[in-house]
């Protein structure tokens, strides 16, 4: 029930907690709930929101877009363009991208900006608003509040495309720092190491992660796609991997994380991974469980075809890291391994890239510090900084050494 306290200006009533004012136009009365309270504060920002409609409808300027753009949650807009929440929802269900991406994305506009973005008409959100929206928000990291910022202009870029909208307003707000985070690999010894300890675990179906570990530490893989590598996708004559498939949310998807396929050139270490992977699956065929036989290279050590998910692999990488006195660091890192390895032993960046999936600048700027190590003095000595003496300084000094 609305209801007027004492003081409260006329036109102005109490609606859910909000201010709601009212007001004649074209002969018909409307209301509006305003997103303030009834504070002193609030109550100011009503008074100045009320004066300005009545100014606007003296004048016969408060058309259909004007009223659009003082109330753009109203139940009084009839037509126009797609509100956020409409366009956001198709925008996602167009979309070929994996689940987990698709759950990042529904994620950051759920939480960030479908509160007070939904309900607003598409062609009304002001780089404005955006701000004022982000300023309530209590971002818990740089690095978040980048994400968000990131998707929601992805969603609105596609929106200028379609010529929904003008521009996008999204497009010049500032993007706090992407924050680096430290590339920590493992020595090839310590890679050696684990391989060599996880070989020797006393139950043999969980070998097998000694040959996926041993894979990923020399083809630089990721995880995902590792866990999803086919036999059909392995040409052991030609010796390369085709990369093509990854895990995502418990699931195999027929895409990279990157969304481009690639072929992956085996080295003896990962060859010697695959040569036990194929004993493991013979010796897995006259076993006992659900499935004996799988399409998948690393199967898990029990009743599945597939090893789900990456979390999945902590089980066996942990305790073997705690064993080995070897300082913990994700399962992920075995990928960094590789580049790195790659890199000090003085390969073609363009070639590392390539292995590894991603750009060549992607690789600069990850592994600089590696790239500058094992060049450094060689670079140096490219600078010819010699003393060049003038012969009377070539005399003082033999007249030095009399």
């Amino acid at each position: 029930m609305a209801r007027k306290p004492m003081g409260l200006p006329s036109g102005m009533d109490i609606h859910h907690g909000s201010i709601r004012i009212r007001f004649m136009l074209n002969g018909r009365r409307r209301s509006e709930t305003l997103p303030y309270p009834p504070t002193q504060k609030g109550i100011k920002s009503a008074s100045q929101v009320s004066d300005q409609v009545n100014g606007l409808i003296k004048l016969g300027l408060l058309d259909d877009d004007k009223y659009a753009e003082l109330f753009p949650n109203s139940s009084n807009i009839i037509g126009g363009k797609i509100n956020f929440g409409e366009y956001a929802q198709l925008w996602l269900d167009s979309r070929a991208v994996v689940g987990g991406t698709k759950v990042n994305y529904t994620g950051a506009l759920n939480l960030y900006w479908m509160p007070t973005l939904a309900l607003v008409r598409i062609d009304l959100i002001t780089t404005t608003l955006l701000r004022r929206t982000m300023a309530t928000i209590k971002w818990t990291s740089p690095a978040v509040k980048r994400n968000a910022i990131v998707k929601l202009s992805t969603i609105l870029k596609s929106a200028v495309a379609e010529e929904l909208i003008p521009k996008n307003p999204a497009g010049i707000l500032e993007l706090p720092k992407r924050s680096k985070k430290e590339i920590d690999p493992f020595t090839l010894d310590e890679a050696n190491t684990i391989i060599e300890k996880m070989y020797q675990h006393d139950h043999w179906p969980s070998t097998i992660y000694a040959a996926f570990f041993e894979f990923v530490f020399f083809t630089g893989m990721r995880l995902s796609e590792a866990l999803a590598l086919r036999w059909d996708a392995v040409d052991l004559e030609k010796k390369t991997a085709h990369v093509c498939r990854g895990i995502a949310l418990g699931e195999v998807v027929e895409r990279t994380k990157t969304g481009g396929e690639r072929v992956v050139l085996l080295n003896v270490r990962a060859l010697h991974a695959l040569e036990f992977a194929r004993a493991y699956a013979e010796r897995r065929k006259k076993g006992k469980g659900k499935v004996l036989e799988t399409p998948f290279i690393f199967p898990p050590s029990k009743n599945s075809e597939y090893v789900k998910q990456t979390s999945d692999l902590h089980k066996q990488w942990i305790p073997t890291l705690k064993a080995l006195n070897i300082r913990r660091r994700p399962p992920y890192n075995c990928r960094h391994t590789y580049a790195t390895i790659c890199i000090m032993s003085g390969m073609n960046p363009a070639f590392i890239s390539q292995q590894l999936g991603h750009s060549v600048q992607m690789l600069l700027s990850t592994y600089a510090r590696w790239i500058n190590s094992s060049s450094d003095w060689s670079e140096l000595e490219k600078l010819q900084i010699g003393p060049k003496l003038v012969p009377a300084q070539i005399s003082a000094l033999q007249a030095i050494d009399r």
